[in-house]
């Protein structure tokens, strides 16, 4: 339980000022549906208009730290003639994550494929439409990661090492025949597990595997981000950005990366932006036109998603600084799990596509092609690699490009590899 006061006072001074904003934000929930209601023709009335718009915006501003549903009931499934109800079903439960499978009431066959989310301060629910497309022709997984500050001390330390053995009990309990795809961190776990399994000739080895806006190489074109985590040493990062839950909740002690944290780093990247995303919600708000109120929704959805976050674990984020962004263990051939060499060289039958976005202020074009130069034990014919032009991070697996271009693509993939079994 020892720890720098510091580790203590940064969730602490955190929690002091959520739960002083607690009176304003109850009051807002119970004025809003007053000011909106018909009843009194409040709603029509400029200055309560402008009111509750004013108390919307500021009642979206809140971060939250519990996952949304992804409330995938139905999807439209190719072929058939109806929509097809989906079930969310646990089908194995770890101390920090849960393999979600998302089951399809029908009889009709779809390659099993475990998509692995990025454990980044949000919740696996931002892959939402990313798995709603995927069901279309796949029998879908995620791996729904727990937030850290709900992981009680006893389930002990999770850091890279431990992402990476999820990804192959998950794969392992699937079985033969599955499908790896990994979006954005996780792409260096993926191809590692994907390595491992295939020196071990283990039987669940992934058919296909799909990296799609990765840090493979950081080294290739570094962004902004990849250019902060070379700025400071690692022990800056321990002793700036680690703080440990207060022992109001289940993960009292642990020490985490907070979520809001991650949160206000991301935002201050783009901060004109979300300003002026909120100014634009405000309008809309006010002047209540129909198509205004459908651009205001989608506003809201976007979010209520980016602003529940959740913790991660001081151990996985450090060692992922460390070994991804600082080392580049993974391209330099130093990376180890478990005092083990991982050795993509070993991939031999898995095939391998990368995706990566023209517009990608993350991880910048090439990061993830360099997996191709690392997997010299695969035939060209078992690599594909594409960029797609006019999209930035979160265009490469979400919206009209990812829908229309790059899913058929993944798709074509997959089915060709499964075609090979």
């Amino acid at each position: 339980m020892a720890g720098s006061w510091g580790e203590w006072m940064m969730y602490e001074a955190y929690q002091a000022q959520t739960d002083l904003m607690w009176p304003l934000r109850t009051f807002t929930k119970a004025a809003l549906p007053m000011l909106k209601d018909d009843t009194y023709g409040w709603n029509r009335w400029m200055p309560s208009r402008n009111l509750a718009a004013a108390l919307e915006v500021f009642e979206l501003s809140e971060v939250t730290h519990k996952r949304r549903p992804f409330a995938i009931d139905h999807v439209t499934v190719t072929g058939a003639d109806a929509p097809v109800a989906v079930i969310e079903e646990a089908t194995h439960v770890a101390s920090f994550a849960t393999l979600l499978h998302f089951k399809k009431v029908t009889d009709k066959p779809h390659p099993k494929v475990l998509i692995v989310a990025p454990m980044s301060g949000h919740f696996a629910t931002l892959l939402r439409e990313t798995v709603r497309t995927m069901l279309a022709d796949h029998d879908v997984y995620i791996t729904d990661w727990h937030n850290a500050r709900d992981v009680p001390l006893s389930h002990g330390k999770f850091g890279l090492d431990e992402y990476t053995e999820h990804i192959i009990e998950f794969l392992d309990i699937m079985g033969p025949g599955s499908h790896l795809m990994a979006i954005c961190q996780p792409c260096v776990s993926a191809l590692a597990a994907t390595a491992l399994m295939s020196e071990d000739q283990h039987p669940a080895t992934p058919t296909s595997l799909t990296l799609m806006a990765g840090p493979i190489d950081c080294r290739i074109s570094p962004t902004s981000v990849n250019q902060l985590a070379v700025t400071k040493p690692i022990e800056w990062f321990e002793a700036n950005l680690i703080g440990r839950v207060p022992m109001r909740y289940p993960g009292g002690g642990r020490r985490v990366y907070p979520g809001f944290v991650q949160l206000a780093a991301f935002m201050s990247m783009n901060k004109d932006r979300h300003v002026n995303s909120f100014k634009e919600l405000y309008e809309l708000l006010k002047k209540q036109e129909p198509e205004g109120m459908l651009k205001a929704e989608a506003t809201r959805s976007f979010y209520e998603e980016y602003f529940a976050v959740a913790d991660l674990p001081a151990e996985f984020y450090l060692e992922t600084v460390k070994a991804v962004f600082q080392e580049y263990s993974l391209p330099k051939g130093e990376l180890k799990y478990k005092d083990r060499l991982v050795r993509p060289s070993a991939i031999r039958r898995t095939a391998l596509l990368t995706v990566e976005g023209e517009r990608d202020d993350i991880c910048a074009v090439g990061q993830t092609l360099a997996a191709h130069d690392l997997c010299t034990g695969l035939r060209d014919y078992l690599k594909t690699h594409y960029v797609q032009p006019g999209v930035g991070h979160y265009g490469v697996f979400s919206g009209r490009r990812w829908n229309n271009t790059i899913y058929p693509m993944v798709r074509e993939s997959i089915y060709t590899a499964q075609a090979s079994l």
